[in-house]
């Protein structure tokens, strides 16, 4: 295999494992959004350091927030909202959606742009919603990075309307900004169902924790009074969606598998994974301990609208490929405008592997077949790497091409399965601070 593609370790007997996982992407950016909006500094306690939490810190960091390590968390420091920098994006929805709000709060131009497969990421509902609230945006007419966001230190704000159809970050990124407002915000979403509505769930829980005054007057409606956002001491939650993997390697192997710190309440969307496993033949048991899953032997194929929960796609995929009975995963149009379009690639490559997958307007058919080994590609996605190595666990011989995109929201994934499987465990996540253009730390 050539060096960019990392052969998958097959299972030649049930995992027995506990899987410490570090903290949620979604709710570590939720945080340092929040809290470079705050009025004082703030905590956060064990948060994710990733590349994208990492990108994040850093685009604050441009804007003039501080965030500095604090042995295992970090220290955020607000300072005065300044534009005049270049804000890297990388492949992250939530920086490159969540970041041009407090940027139009900033006095000065912010340039946006990021990896090559970002510029393919819908961004202009979320740019018109800007402009609709007083911003000054310069994206070409693209509706894609790169683009300007030209702040005057603050937003008059008011109401608007977005179509979030594509992406439920166009709605937090609005919402998590509208405190800072001069007039607030309401918000009102227009077109298809929302996708990933657990994920505004999060964003309104966050806001609140911060003091900040939301209403959900209506369905798809949203109102943020003006105000200051207090500042956060948190304790971020293990990252459920990283789960996913590892908790599908107890279903494929028949093995057992303990993710610990799984909350018993949470707007996490991996929590979806309980009811998912359950139905496709696994035994499943939340405990104050954490949440153990146990395969039994048997794997079956399930129909399940993901719409809410459309992260846990490619893993859920790979063991519906790997199962007894077809399967059809629907409510998940959306995927096309993520990372890659997962769907055509998940399609794609696990046919090629000797599957037989057919795209929907809105999903997947997934036909359990017999499967080879052979390259599976992930098309700078790190979903579609982790879904690639549950079906190593099966199929001998498949190697994953740039595994290290896993990076992304995962550090050193490579390691914990290998660790989870009994191999020795290489380099563990970054500990260091968030390096890169200016910081405050």
């Amino acid at each position: 295999m050539s060096p960019d593609v990392w052969p998958a370790p097959h299972a030649d007997s049930p995992v027995d494992a506990t899987v410490a996982l570090p903290g949620s992407k979604s709710l570590t950016n939720r945080y340092l959004v929040l809290a470079a909006l705050a009025d004082a500094p703030s905590v956060l306690r064990s948060p994710l350091r990733s590349r994208d939490t990492l990108l994040m810190a850093r685009a604050l960091g441009e804007l003039g927030t501080g965030v500095a390590d604090r042995g295992e968390d970090w220290v955020v420091t607000p300072g005065a909202l300044a534009g005049g920098g270049r804000v890297d994006c990388g492949l992250a929805g939530t920086v490159m959606r969540f970041v041009p709000p407090v940027a139009a709060l900033a006095d000065g131009v912010t340039t946006f742009d990021g990896d090559e497969h970002a510029r393919q990421r819908p961004m202009a509902p979320v740019l018109a919603a800007l402009r609709a609230l007083g911003a000054r945006v310069d994206d070409g007419g693209r509706g894609r990075l790169p683009f300007t966001v030209a702040g005057t230190g603050s937003l008059p704000g008011g109401r608007v309307e977005v179509d979030a159809s594509a992406s439920s970050q166009f709605v937090s990124a609005l919402l998590l900004a509208g405190a800072r407002f001069r007039n607030g915000l309401e918000l009102h979403h227009v077109g298809a169902a929302l996708p990933s509505a657990p994920h505004v769930a999060m964003t309104v829980e966050v806001l609140r924790d911060a003091g900040v005054d939301v209403e959900e007057p209506a369905p798809a409606a949203w109102r943020v009074r003006p105000g200051p956002v207090a500042a956060l001491d948190v304790h971020v939650e293990p990252d459920l969606s990283n789960a996913a993997p590892f908790l599908a390697a107890a279903a494929v192997t028949g093995g057992r598998v303990t993710v610990p710190g799984w909350p018993q309440r949470t707007t996490q969307a991996g929590d979806g994974l309980r009811d998912l496993l359950d139905s496709m033949g696994a035994e499943v048991e939340l405990t104050r301990e954490g949440l153990t899953v146990r395969g039994t032997g048997e794997l079956y194929g399930l129909d399940a609208d993901l719409h809410d929960v459309g992260e846990l796609t490619p893993v859920v995929a790979a063991l519906a490929a790997l199962a007894d009975s077809p399967s059809h995963l629907h409510g998940i149009a959306h995927l096309r405008g993520h990372e890659t379009d997962r769907l055509h690639a998940l399609a794609t490559e696990v046919n090629g592997l000797g599957g037989d997958v057919t795209e929907t307007d809105d999903g997947l058919v997934v036909r359990p077949r017999p499967l080879r080994g052979g390259v599976f590609r992930t098309y700078a996605d790190h979903r579609l790497a982790t879904a690639a190595a549950v079906l190593g666990l099966r199929v001998p011989g498949v190697g994953v091409q740039d595994v290290a995109t896993t990076g992304k929201t995962l550090p050193d994934f490579p390691g914990l399965w290998l660790g989870m499987l009994g191999h020795p465990v290489r380099s563990g996540p970054p500990s260091g601070p968030p390096s890169g253009p200016p910081s405050g730390s």
